[in-house]
């Protein structure tokens, strides 16, 4: 862990430097970060049409398969649609079964796996791939991304330090800032991060994603005014970017502009409609007065997330979280979030557990999963929310109220459901 703080990051970094799921509460997250110059949309999908038609003529071309079931990921990352997840995984698949040792397609399946959040898959095929090939760097940022998903730190962060040795890009880059934000160096994040810009500059949505990841870290610790600034840049960067009118959206509603923040955040659903994005939706529509629009957001959702599933993906450490943070179901939420800490035992799952056992009156059993949520410093203040909650609901007033000052110092406006909460509670 030392080694990324200082040896292994230090020298990614001289060497020119380094946010998944990401997938929760939508924070910065490496495992979805572009690894080359992405075509633009219309051009992915008039690849993918070409490459069907050549693989009419000799489907057996593993070449062409690597392609297409690559290209079928580059398209569900653009539109959100999980059927392109399926589409990846029987191309790639038939790859593999004809050629066993085929770096492209394991590296590809397990990239799939970590789009699916299957992380022990994914693990499994990244190791696979480092087999075949102990020098190419993005099998380590597939080991890496899944090690830290499964709770496995220190063995996640020294897979980051081996990539970003191999080789220092926007992806290295922005393992190392995600480690760094994960072990509470947000100073640090943030610097790696500006060096994975300077290496996207010009690339359309690779620099895009980047300028996301800077705005999230910047919000994250309630910094307004750059992380409004790099939303706008992002959006200059590659037009119409689904995660930068997100973004747009967080820092309009840290500044406390709830309309703009709303226009910013139906611009993205309007786009890619993912989960994250329409209860974000939902939830501004809420604390904007119009109850009747929320409970439409909160109702595509489970929409949304049974085609997730039915591609694949494993929603459930997402869907606990939504339905404890609504008052949805609480008893099969706990049951679930249970489920969900089991496949992914790291922070974000034990601060699900915890929230999910507090917000049914499992307090004592909460604060240990709270502290093990806590436990590499991170500086995230909903899970210090969290934390203040519990002591709530054990009764210890003075620690409560303690917790909840933390979270507002990090980020006064840190959540549309539970700032407003904590601050009535320090009232």
């Amino acid at each position: 862990m030392k080694r990324l703080l200082i040896g292994g990051a230090a020298a990614g970094l001289t060497a020119t430097a380094l946010f998944l799921g990401g997938a929760l509460r939508g924070s910065p997250s490496a495992s979805s970060a572009p690894v080359a110059r992405p075509p633009a949309a219309d051009s992915t999908a008039a690849q993918i049409a070409k490459l069907q038609a050549e693989l009419r003529g000799s489907s057996d071309d593993v070449n062409g398969l690597d392609a297409l079931g690559l290209a079928y990921q580059q398209r569900a990352r653009e539109t959100g649609d999980p059927t392109y997840y399926t589409k990846s995984d029987e191309v790639l698949s038939r790859a593999l079964r004809l050629a066993p040792r085929d770096l492209v397609a394991t590296s590809g399946l397990g990239s799939l796996a970590l789009s699916r959040h299957r992380f022990r898959e994914a693990l499994a095929l990244g190791r696979r791939a480092r087999a075949i090939s102990p020098t190419t760097a993005r099998n380590y940022g597939v080991i890496g991304d899944a090690l830290v998903e499964l709770g496995r730190y220190r063995q996640g962060f020294q897979a980051f330090d081996t990539m970003a040795t191999l080789r220092p890009d926007v992806s290295s880059y922005a393992r190392v800032g995600h480690a760094r934000l994960l072990l509470g160096d947000v100073a640090g994040a943030r610097s790696a991060l500006r060096l994975a810009l300077d290496a996207s500059l010009g690339q359309g949505e690779t620099e895009a994603w980047t300028r996301v990841q800077l705005s999230k870290a910047a919000f994250s610790v309630g910094d307004i005014a750059p992380a409004l600034a790099q939303a706008r840049a992002a959006l200059r960067a590659f037009p119409g970017y689904a995660p930068a009118y997100d973004a747009l959206a967080w820092a309009e509603y840290g500044r406390g502009r709830m309309h703009t923040a709303i226009a910013a955040e139906q611009e993205a659903v309007n786009r890619i409609p993912l989960p994250q994005y329409v209860a974000m939706l939902g939830d501004l529509q809420g604390a904007a007065g119009r109850p009747a629009e929320a409970r439409r957001q909160y109702a595509l959702i489970g929409v949304i997330q049974r085609l997730l599933v039915a591609n694949g993906v494993d929603t459930d450490l997402e869907t606990a979280l939504f339905d404890v943070d609504h008052g949805i179901r609480l008893r099969s939420s706990l049951a679930l979030a249970r489920r969900a800490q089991r496949e992914r035992p790291s922070i974000d799952g034990d601060d699900v557990l915890a929230w999910a056992l507090a917000r049914t009156g499992h307090c004592q059993e909460a604060l240990g999963y709270s502290k093990s949520a806590l436990h590499l410093g991170t500086r995230d203040a909903l899970k210090l929310f969290h934390r203040g909650a519990i002591e709530q609901c054990l009764g210890n007033r003075a620690a409560a109220r303690g917790w909840f000052r933390r979270a507002l110092a990090l980020n006064p406006r840190f959540s549309v459901l539970w700032a407003p909460t904590a601050r009535r509670e320090l009232r």
